[in-house]
């Protein structure tokens, strides 16, 4: 077997999204995320993901920044996204265009992610890095879902995370 590269490569992906097309839409809102690898991360993220909306919250740093713009690959420029200073009202914002909101979080009643039912329009919400999604963020979404960990670490990296939950939802 042989990588894909150049025409084959781009011929491949048109015609996997063709007979896969995705099966929900998806946005994500990154409550107070700070540091900017995480934020160009997600940027690439979103791109790839087809995302239909980035929405940035907080005191998560925004395009244009060095290394926004690095780790993201230039994605900031393809990505349909906005800042919102207070995720609550972001997220009453997607609410009323017809999103259910899903904190990505350990919290009290937070559902293992592959047990929950996710509806076609979907919004995930991280948070911070050290602190997760405040209390506050989390009154205004409709549910939580936690990734079972089983090694020591409680949690894993933002955009790791953000990125199984995106796919899985996606594909689930």
């Amino acid at each position: 077997m042989k990588p894909l590269i150049g025409t084959d490569l781009k011929r491949f992906v048109r015609d996997y999204k063709r007979k896969n097309p995705q099966k929900r839409e998806v946005a994500a809102v990154l409550q107070s995320v700070e540091y900017p690898v995480n934020v160009g991360s997600v940027f690439r993220l979103a791109d790839g993901a087809g995302l239909s909306e980035l929405i940035l919250t907080g005191i998560t740093p925004t395009p244009p920044h060095p290394t926004i713009e690095k780790v993201g690959r230039g994605k900031t420029g393809r990505v349909n996204w906005r800042y919102e200073e207070d995720a609550a009202e972001a997220i009453k914002k997607l609410k009323k265009d017809g999103y259910h909101v899903v904190a990505v979080e350990l919290a009290q009643g937070a559902q293992p992610y592959h047990e929950y039912d996710f509806p076609e329009r979907v919004a995930l919400v991280v948070g911070h890095e050290d602190h997760g999604v405040t209390k506050a963020t989390l009154a205004e979404c409709d549910a939580a879902v936690f990734m079972p960990m089983y090694g020591k670490g409680l949690s894993l990296n933002v955009h790791v995370a953000l990125s199984i939950m995106t796919y899985h939802v996606l594909h689930a």
